[in-house]
């Protein structure tokens, strides 16, 4: 028998319009203007994908933040009130150079999604960093 106290993600068809220029401002502190505009431009044109919330969280090498995180027990609260979120932004890392990937926005859903299910299927795009 399913758990009945857990409650189900929803998500919106595609991000929102403000992710965009979040996810530039913190890639910004990674990388040039000049190598991030493409980046999110990719972002903007990429296909939704899914992926697991504990798989986001290793592949970015990211802790699991607090459930009473302001951002993440708002998200939490989206979550119990069946409201949607919007999905992922990320950034594929690079592996054989030990880069982890990024998560350009959504951080926050990514840990409220994980106290629902670890297991969660997020949908995000994602995207290659340019060489």
């Amino acid at each position: 028998m399913a758990d009945e106290n857990k409650d189900e993600v929803l998500w919106l068809p595609q991000p929102e319009e403000q992710d965009f220029p979040g996810a530039a401002a913190y890639l910004s502190l990674l990388a040039s203007d000049d190598v991030v505009a493409p980046i999110v431009a990719s972002l903007r044109s990429a296909p939704i994908q899914h992926r697991k919330a504990k798989d986001i969280l290793r592949a970015a090498r990211l802790e699991l933040l607090p459930d009473h995180n302001p951002h993440v027990a708002s998200d939490l609260k989206k979550i119990k009130e069946g409201k949607k979120l919007s999905p992922i932004l990320m950034v594929r890392g690079d592996l054989a150079r030990g880069i982890p990937a990024q998560v350009a926005d959504g951080y926050h859903r990514v840990c409220a999604s994980y106290y629902t299910d670890e297991n969660t299927d997020i949908p995000l795009k994602l995207v290659d960093a340019p060489r």
